[in-house]
């Protein structure tokens, strides 16, 4: 077998991983619909790997800060933020390297850089 066939057979093997499985189907559709807002995907996107208070966040995203509240809320109870409290901040992060895997393959596809 060639390596490109192996290449694809190992592909369709992980597809078919997660069509069979419900729970995952779920899950990733859950997430994807949480991320797929643009100022939520935005949000992302300025966070990477870093962790930065709600007010960094609005500053580089350029919105009001209620507005980033409500949609920083949204990511961290589909379980794609997390975030803890120091002093009167919050800081956020991306909870799960997977995701800062997913952001990165969205930027080669989509973005012009």
């Amino acid at each position: 077998m060639s390596k490109v066939e192996t290449l694809e057979n190992s592909e369709c093997d992980e597809a078919d991983n997660l069509l069979g499985n419900d729970e995952d189907i779920d899950r990733a559709s859950r997430s994807l619909k949480a991320m797929s807002h643009p100022l939520r995907l935005k949000i992302l996107c300025v966070l990477g790997k870093d962790e930065l208070s709600v007010q960094q966040i609005v500053d580089a995203v350029g919105t009001s800060q209620s507005n980033i509240s409500q949609h920083l809320s949204t990511l961290r109870d589909r379980g794609i933020l997390d975030s803890y409290k120091d002093a009167n901040r919050v800081f956020y992060m991306v909870g799960d390297s997977r995701t800062l895997k997913l952001i990165g393959m969205m930027k080669e596809v989509f973005c012009r850089c």
